[in-house]
Parts: structure tokens; C-alpha cells; sequence
């Protein structure tokens, strides 16, 4: 997934998110915050930080964790190790 568009890298992750958290694509945005709009909890949290390093073949610090509130900070979060 070198070669993907931010756009497409975004799609994915928003999969990824939306089937952890058992909601609808259409009720998320890029600024939605996961725990206040969506109820997700830390355990959530957990398992789309994993799901992701799988999907991106990345390591991702769990210290990490407080940035990923949101798309867009999921995004720069899993953008680092992976060099977008």
C-alpha cells in the first residue's frame, strides 16, 4: 500500500475503525472522537491499534494511544512508522 493516496490509506483505516466499533461508515468523520461520539473504550482502542499494525505491517507504540481520537489522528499516528 506504498503507492496509495492519502484518501485510500484513510478508507482502509476507516474500515478498520467502523468494524471494531460496530458502527455504520457514514456516521464517522475524520474529527468524530471515537470514545465521546462512538462509546469506544479503551479495550476498542486496543484492538484497532493491533488491527492496524497488522493491515500496515507497522509497530505502534501504545503510548500512542491518547493520539488516536479521532481519523485524522489515527491517520498521523500509523503515518509515521509507516513513512507517509
Amino acid at each position: 500500500m506504498a503507492t496509495a493516496t492519502r484518501e485510500e490509506r484513510l478508507v482502509v483505516i476507516k474500515e478498520i475503525v467502523c468494524d471494531i466499533l460496530e458502527i455504520e461508515e457514514d456516521e464517522v468523520s475524520e474529527t468524530s472522537l471515537f470514545k465521546e461520539d462512538h462509546n469506544a473504550d479503551s479495550l476498542r482502542a486496543i484492538e484497532i491499534l493491533a488491527a492496524l499494525e497488522k493491515e500496515f505491517g507497522v509497530v505502534i507504540n501504545q503510548s500512542e494511544l491518547p493520539r488516536m481520537v479521532n481519523l485524522t489522528g489515527v491517520y498521523e499516528v500509523v503515518g509515521e512508522p509507516a513513512g507517509w
